[in-house]
C-alpha cells in the first residue's frame, strides 16, 4: 500500500502545481496482493468546448485567486492519455451534459464534432444530462448511433458514425414503453472483478429543457433510481458500483477541496443504497472532492479545464471498494501537448465554419458582461433585451424579457471592438426562435411575482421601457411593490394587453415561468443570437446602458 499512497500523492502534487514546470505525472500504483488497482477517469459539463474556454481555469481560495490556461480537446486527450499510461485497468467517463449550449464549432455542425472527439479520445461511457434533451429524445438517438441530421443533412468532413461511447440513462423512462430510453447501467471488468457505472440525469430536467425536448419522457428520482438498480447488479455478481450523476452541488476550499458542501448531491447521496462506492457528480460547474455519507463524491468545474482521476482498489475475493481517493487534474495547455488527431479533427471543422464564424457582425465600445448588479441584472442581459425587442417591433413588441441562464458567456470588448458572429453564438448559444405573444397587464405582473419563487431569485432581464421596483422581504407572490410597474413611463394596469417577446424556451413555459404558455397570438421571429447579432450591426460602437429596470429596494 505505501507505494499506492506514494503514488497518489505525486498525482496531488502534479494537480496542484498545475502549469509547465510542474513534476512529471506518477509512476503507476502497485495493487496490494488480492487486490486489484483500477484508475477512472472523469469529466462533466464539457458543453462542446473543443477549443479552450476563454479564461481557461479558475480557482479561488481565501488569499487570491489563479487562473490557469487550460481546457481544449487537443489537451485533454494527451492529459487522458498521459494520466492512464501504465494502468491496464482503466475507464474514461463522463456526467453529463457532454453536448448542447456549445460554442458554434460544435453547435453548427449538431454537436457531431464533441461526439468524434470524445470518442476519439477514448469515452466509454457517459450520463445524460439535462442539455442531452435539447433537441429532443430522437436527437439524443442519433447521437449515439449516428447518421445525418434530419433537416440539415450531414455538413462535417465525413459521414457521421455516432458515438463510440455508450451514454447511460437510468431514470429516463419512455412513458409509451416503460422502459429506459437508453440503457441505465453498463459493467465493466478489471482484471475479472466486475464494476457497475449507473448513469442518470437530475429528476428536475423537464423544469429546465424546453417541453419539446423532453415530450413522452418521465424523469423519476435519482436515488430511488440507482437504489432499484443494486439488487439487479448484486445479483450478477457486482459489489463495486460508481453512479455517474448529473446533479451536483457547491464547495469551498479549491478543486479538491470540500468545505462547506451544499446542494442537491447533499440530498441525494446519503439517500444512496450502502453498495454504491462512486457518485461523479456534474450539473452545476463547479470543482470539488468529497466525503458524503462514507463514499467519494468528486465533480470536475466545467468545459473540459479539468480531469478527475480516481483511484480505486477493489478486493479480488469480495469484488467490493476497499480504498478510493480522487485529485482533479488541471487540464492545463501549457503542459498537456496538443494531440495530434485531435487537432486536425478541430482543424477540419474549423475549416467548414470559418466563413460563419469569423464574420464580423458589428463593434462595441465596453465588454458585455453577464455578472448580476444587486437588482439581478446585467450589462448582457440589457442589451439582448434591447436586440430582441428591437427584433420584434413588427410584430407589434412592446418589451422583451430574456432569462438569464440563456446568457452562456460574455461578450469580452478586444483591442479593436469587433464582435465576430462565433462571439455573438457563445453567448446565446441555444438556438432560441423569438416569439411574440399578448399578454394582460395582470398576467406580467404575475409573470414578474414568479421571478422570485424558490431558493433564489431568477431575474428576467428585460428592455428598454420597462420599469418595476421589488423587495425581496416581502412575502413570496407579493414583492413587486405595488404601482411601480411601469411601461415607457405609463403605469400598467390589470387588463391591458401587452405585447411581448420572449425566447421560445421561455414561451413555452421553461425555467418555471408557467404564465408565458398562455400567451396569445403568437408570431414566431428570427433566432435570438441572429437577432443580438444584428443589433450590434445596427448600433456600432455600442455603450453598454445602464439605465435600471428591475430596481430592487431590499
Amino acid at each position: 500500500m505505501a507505494a499506492w499512497r506514494a503514488a497518489l500523492a505525486a498525482l496531488a502534487a502534479a494537480a496542484v502545481t498545475g502549469c509547465a514546470a510542474t513534476p512529471p505525472l506518477p509512476t503507476p500504483p502497485v495493487a496490494a496482493a488480492g487486490t486489484v488497482a483500477v484508475r477512472l477517469l472523469a469529466i462533466n459539463d464539457f458543453h462542446g468546448h473543443l477549443l479552450p474556454p476563454p479564461g481557461g481555469y479558475h480557482e479561488a481560495d481565501a488569499s487570491r485567486g489563479t487562473s490557469i490556461p487550460a481546457g481544449g480537446a487537443a489537451a485533454m486527450a494527451s492529459a487522458v492519455r498521459e494520466l492512464t499510461a501504465g494502468h491496464p485497468n482503466h475507464v474514461f467517463v463522463a456526467a453529463g451534459d457532454l453536448v448542447g449550449a456549445s460554442p458554434l464549432l460544435s453547435a453548427l455542425f449538431h454537436d457531431e464534432p464533441t461526439v468524434e472527439s470524445l470518442s476519439a479520445m477514448g469515452l466509454a461511457f457517459a450520463a445524460v444530462g439535462n442539455h442531452e434533451f435539447d433537441d429532443g429524445a430522437d436527437e439524443l438517438l442519433r447521437l449515439q448511433r449516428g447518421g445525418c441530421h434530419p433537416v440539415d443533412g450531414c455538413r462535417g468532413p465525413k459521414p457521421f458514425a455516432g458515438a463510440g461511447f455508450q451514454y447511460l440513462a437510468a431514470s429516463t423512462v419512455v412513458r409509451a414503453t416503460g422502459q429506459t430510453l437508453l440503457p441505465p447501467y453498463a459493467i465493466r471488468r478489471f482484471d475479472g472483478v466486475p464494476v457497475a457505472f449507473v448513469g442518470l440525469t437530475l429528476k428536475g430536467t423537464p423544469q429546465i429543457v424546453a417541453p419539446a425536448g423532453v415530450a413522452g419522457l418521465e424523469f423519476r428520482d435519482e436515488a430511488e433510481t440507482v437504489n432499484a438498480l443494486v439488487p439487479e447488479l448484486q445479483r450478477q455478481g457486482v459489489q463495486a458500483i460508481v453512479v455517474l450523476l448529473h446533479e451536483g452541488g457547491d464547495a469551498d476550499g479549491g478543486r479538491d477541496g470540500c468545505d462547506n458542501l451544499r446542494g442537491a448531491v447533499t440530498r441525494i447521496v446519503p439517500r444512496l443504497h450502502p453498495a454504491v462506492d462512486v457518485v461523479v457528480s456534474g450539473h452545476t460547474h463547479r470543482a470539488y472532492v468529497c466525503r458524503v455519507d462514507g463514499r467519494l463524491v468528486t465533480s470536475g468545474d466545467r468545459y473540459g479545464t479539468l480531469v478527475t482521476a480516481i483511484d480505486l482498489e477493489l478486493d479480488r475475493a469480495s469484488g467490493d471498494v476497499l480504498r478510493s481517493q480522487a485529485h482533479n487534474v488541471v487540464v492545463d495547455t501549457r503542459r498537456f501537448a496538443p494531440d495530434a488527431g485531435q487537432a486536425a479533427l478541430i482543424a477540419a471543422y474549423e475549416r467548414l465554419a470559418a466563413p460563419l464564424a469569423k464574420r464580423v457582425v458589428g463593434t462595441i465600445a465596453a465588454s458585455l458582461t453577464r455578472e448580476p448588479d444587486a437588482s439581478g441584472e446585467s450589462v448582457l442581459g440589457r442589451v439582448v433585451a434591447d436586440a430582441q425587442l428591437e427584433a420584434t417591433r413588427a410584430a407589434g413588441a412592446q418589451l422583451a424579457l430574456t432569462n438569464p441562464g440563456g446568457l452562456r458567456s460574455p461578450i469580452l470588448k478586444p483591442a479593436d471592438g469587433r464582435v465576430r458572429y462565433e462571439d455573438v453564438f457563445e453567448a446565446q448559444p441555444f438556438g432560441n426562435r423569438l416569439v411574440t405573444m399578448t399578454i394582460s397587464g395582470a398576467q406580467l405582473a404575475a409573470l414578474l411575482e414568479q421571478q422570485f419563487a424558490g431558493e433564489r431569485p431568477r431575474v428576467l432581464q428585460a428592455s428598454r421601457g420597462l420599469r418595476y421596483e421589488w423587495d425581496a422581504t416581502r412575502p413570496a407572490g407579493a414583492r413587486l411593490l405595488p404601482g411601480s410597474l411601469t411601461l415607457d413611463g405609463q403605469p400598467v394596469t390589470p387588463g391591458q394587453p401587452v405585447r411581448l417577446t420572449v425566447n421560445s424556451y421561455l414561451a413555452d413555459g421553461g425555467d418555471r415561468f408557467p404564465t408565458l404558455r398562455d400567451g396569445r397570438e403568437r408570431v414566431v421571429g428570427i433566432g435570438d443570437a441572429d437577432a443580438l447579432a444584428d443589433y450590434l450591426g445596427r448600433h456600432p460602437g455600442l455603450q453598454p446602458p445602464q439605465d435600471a429596470r428591475a430596481v430592487r429596494r431590499h
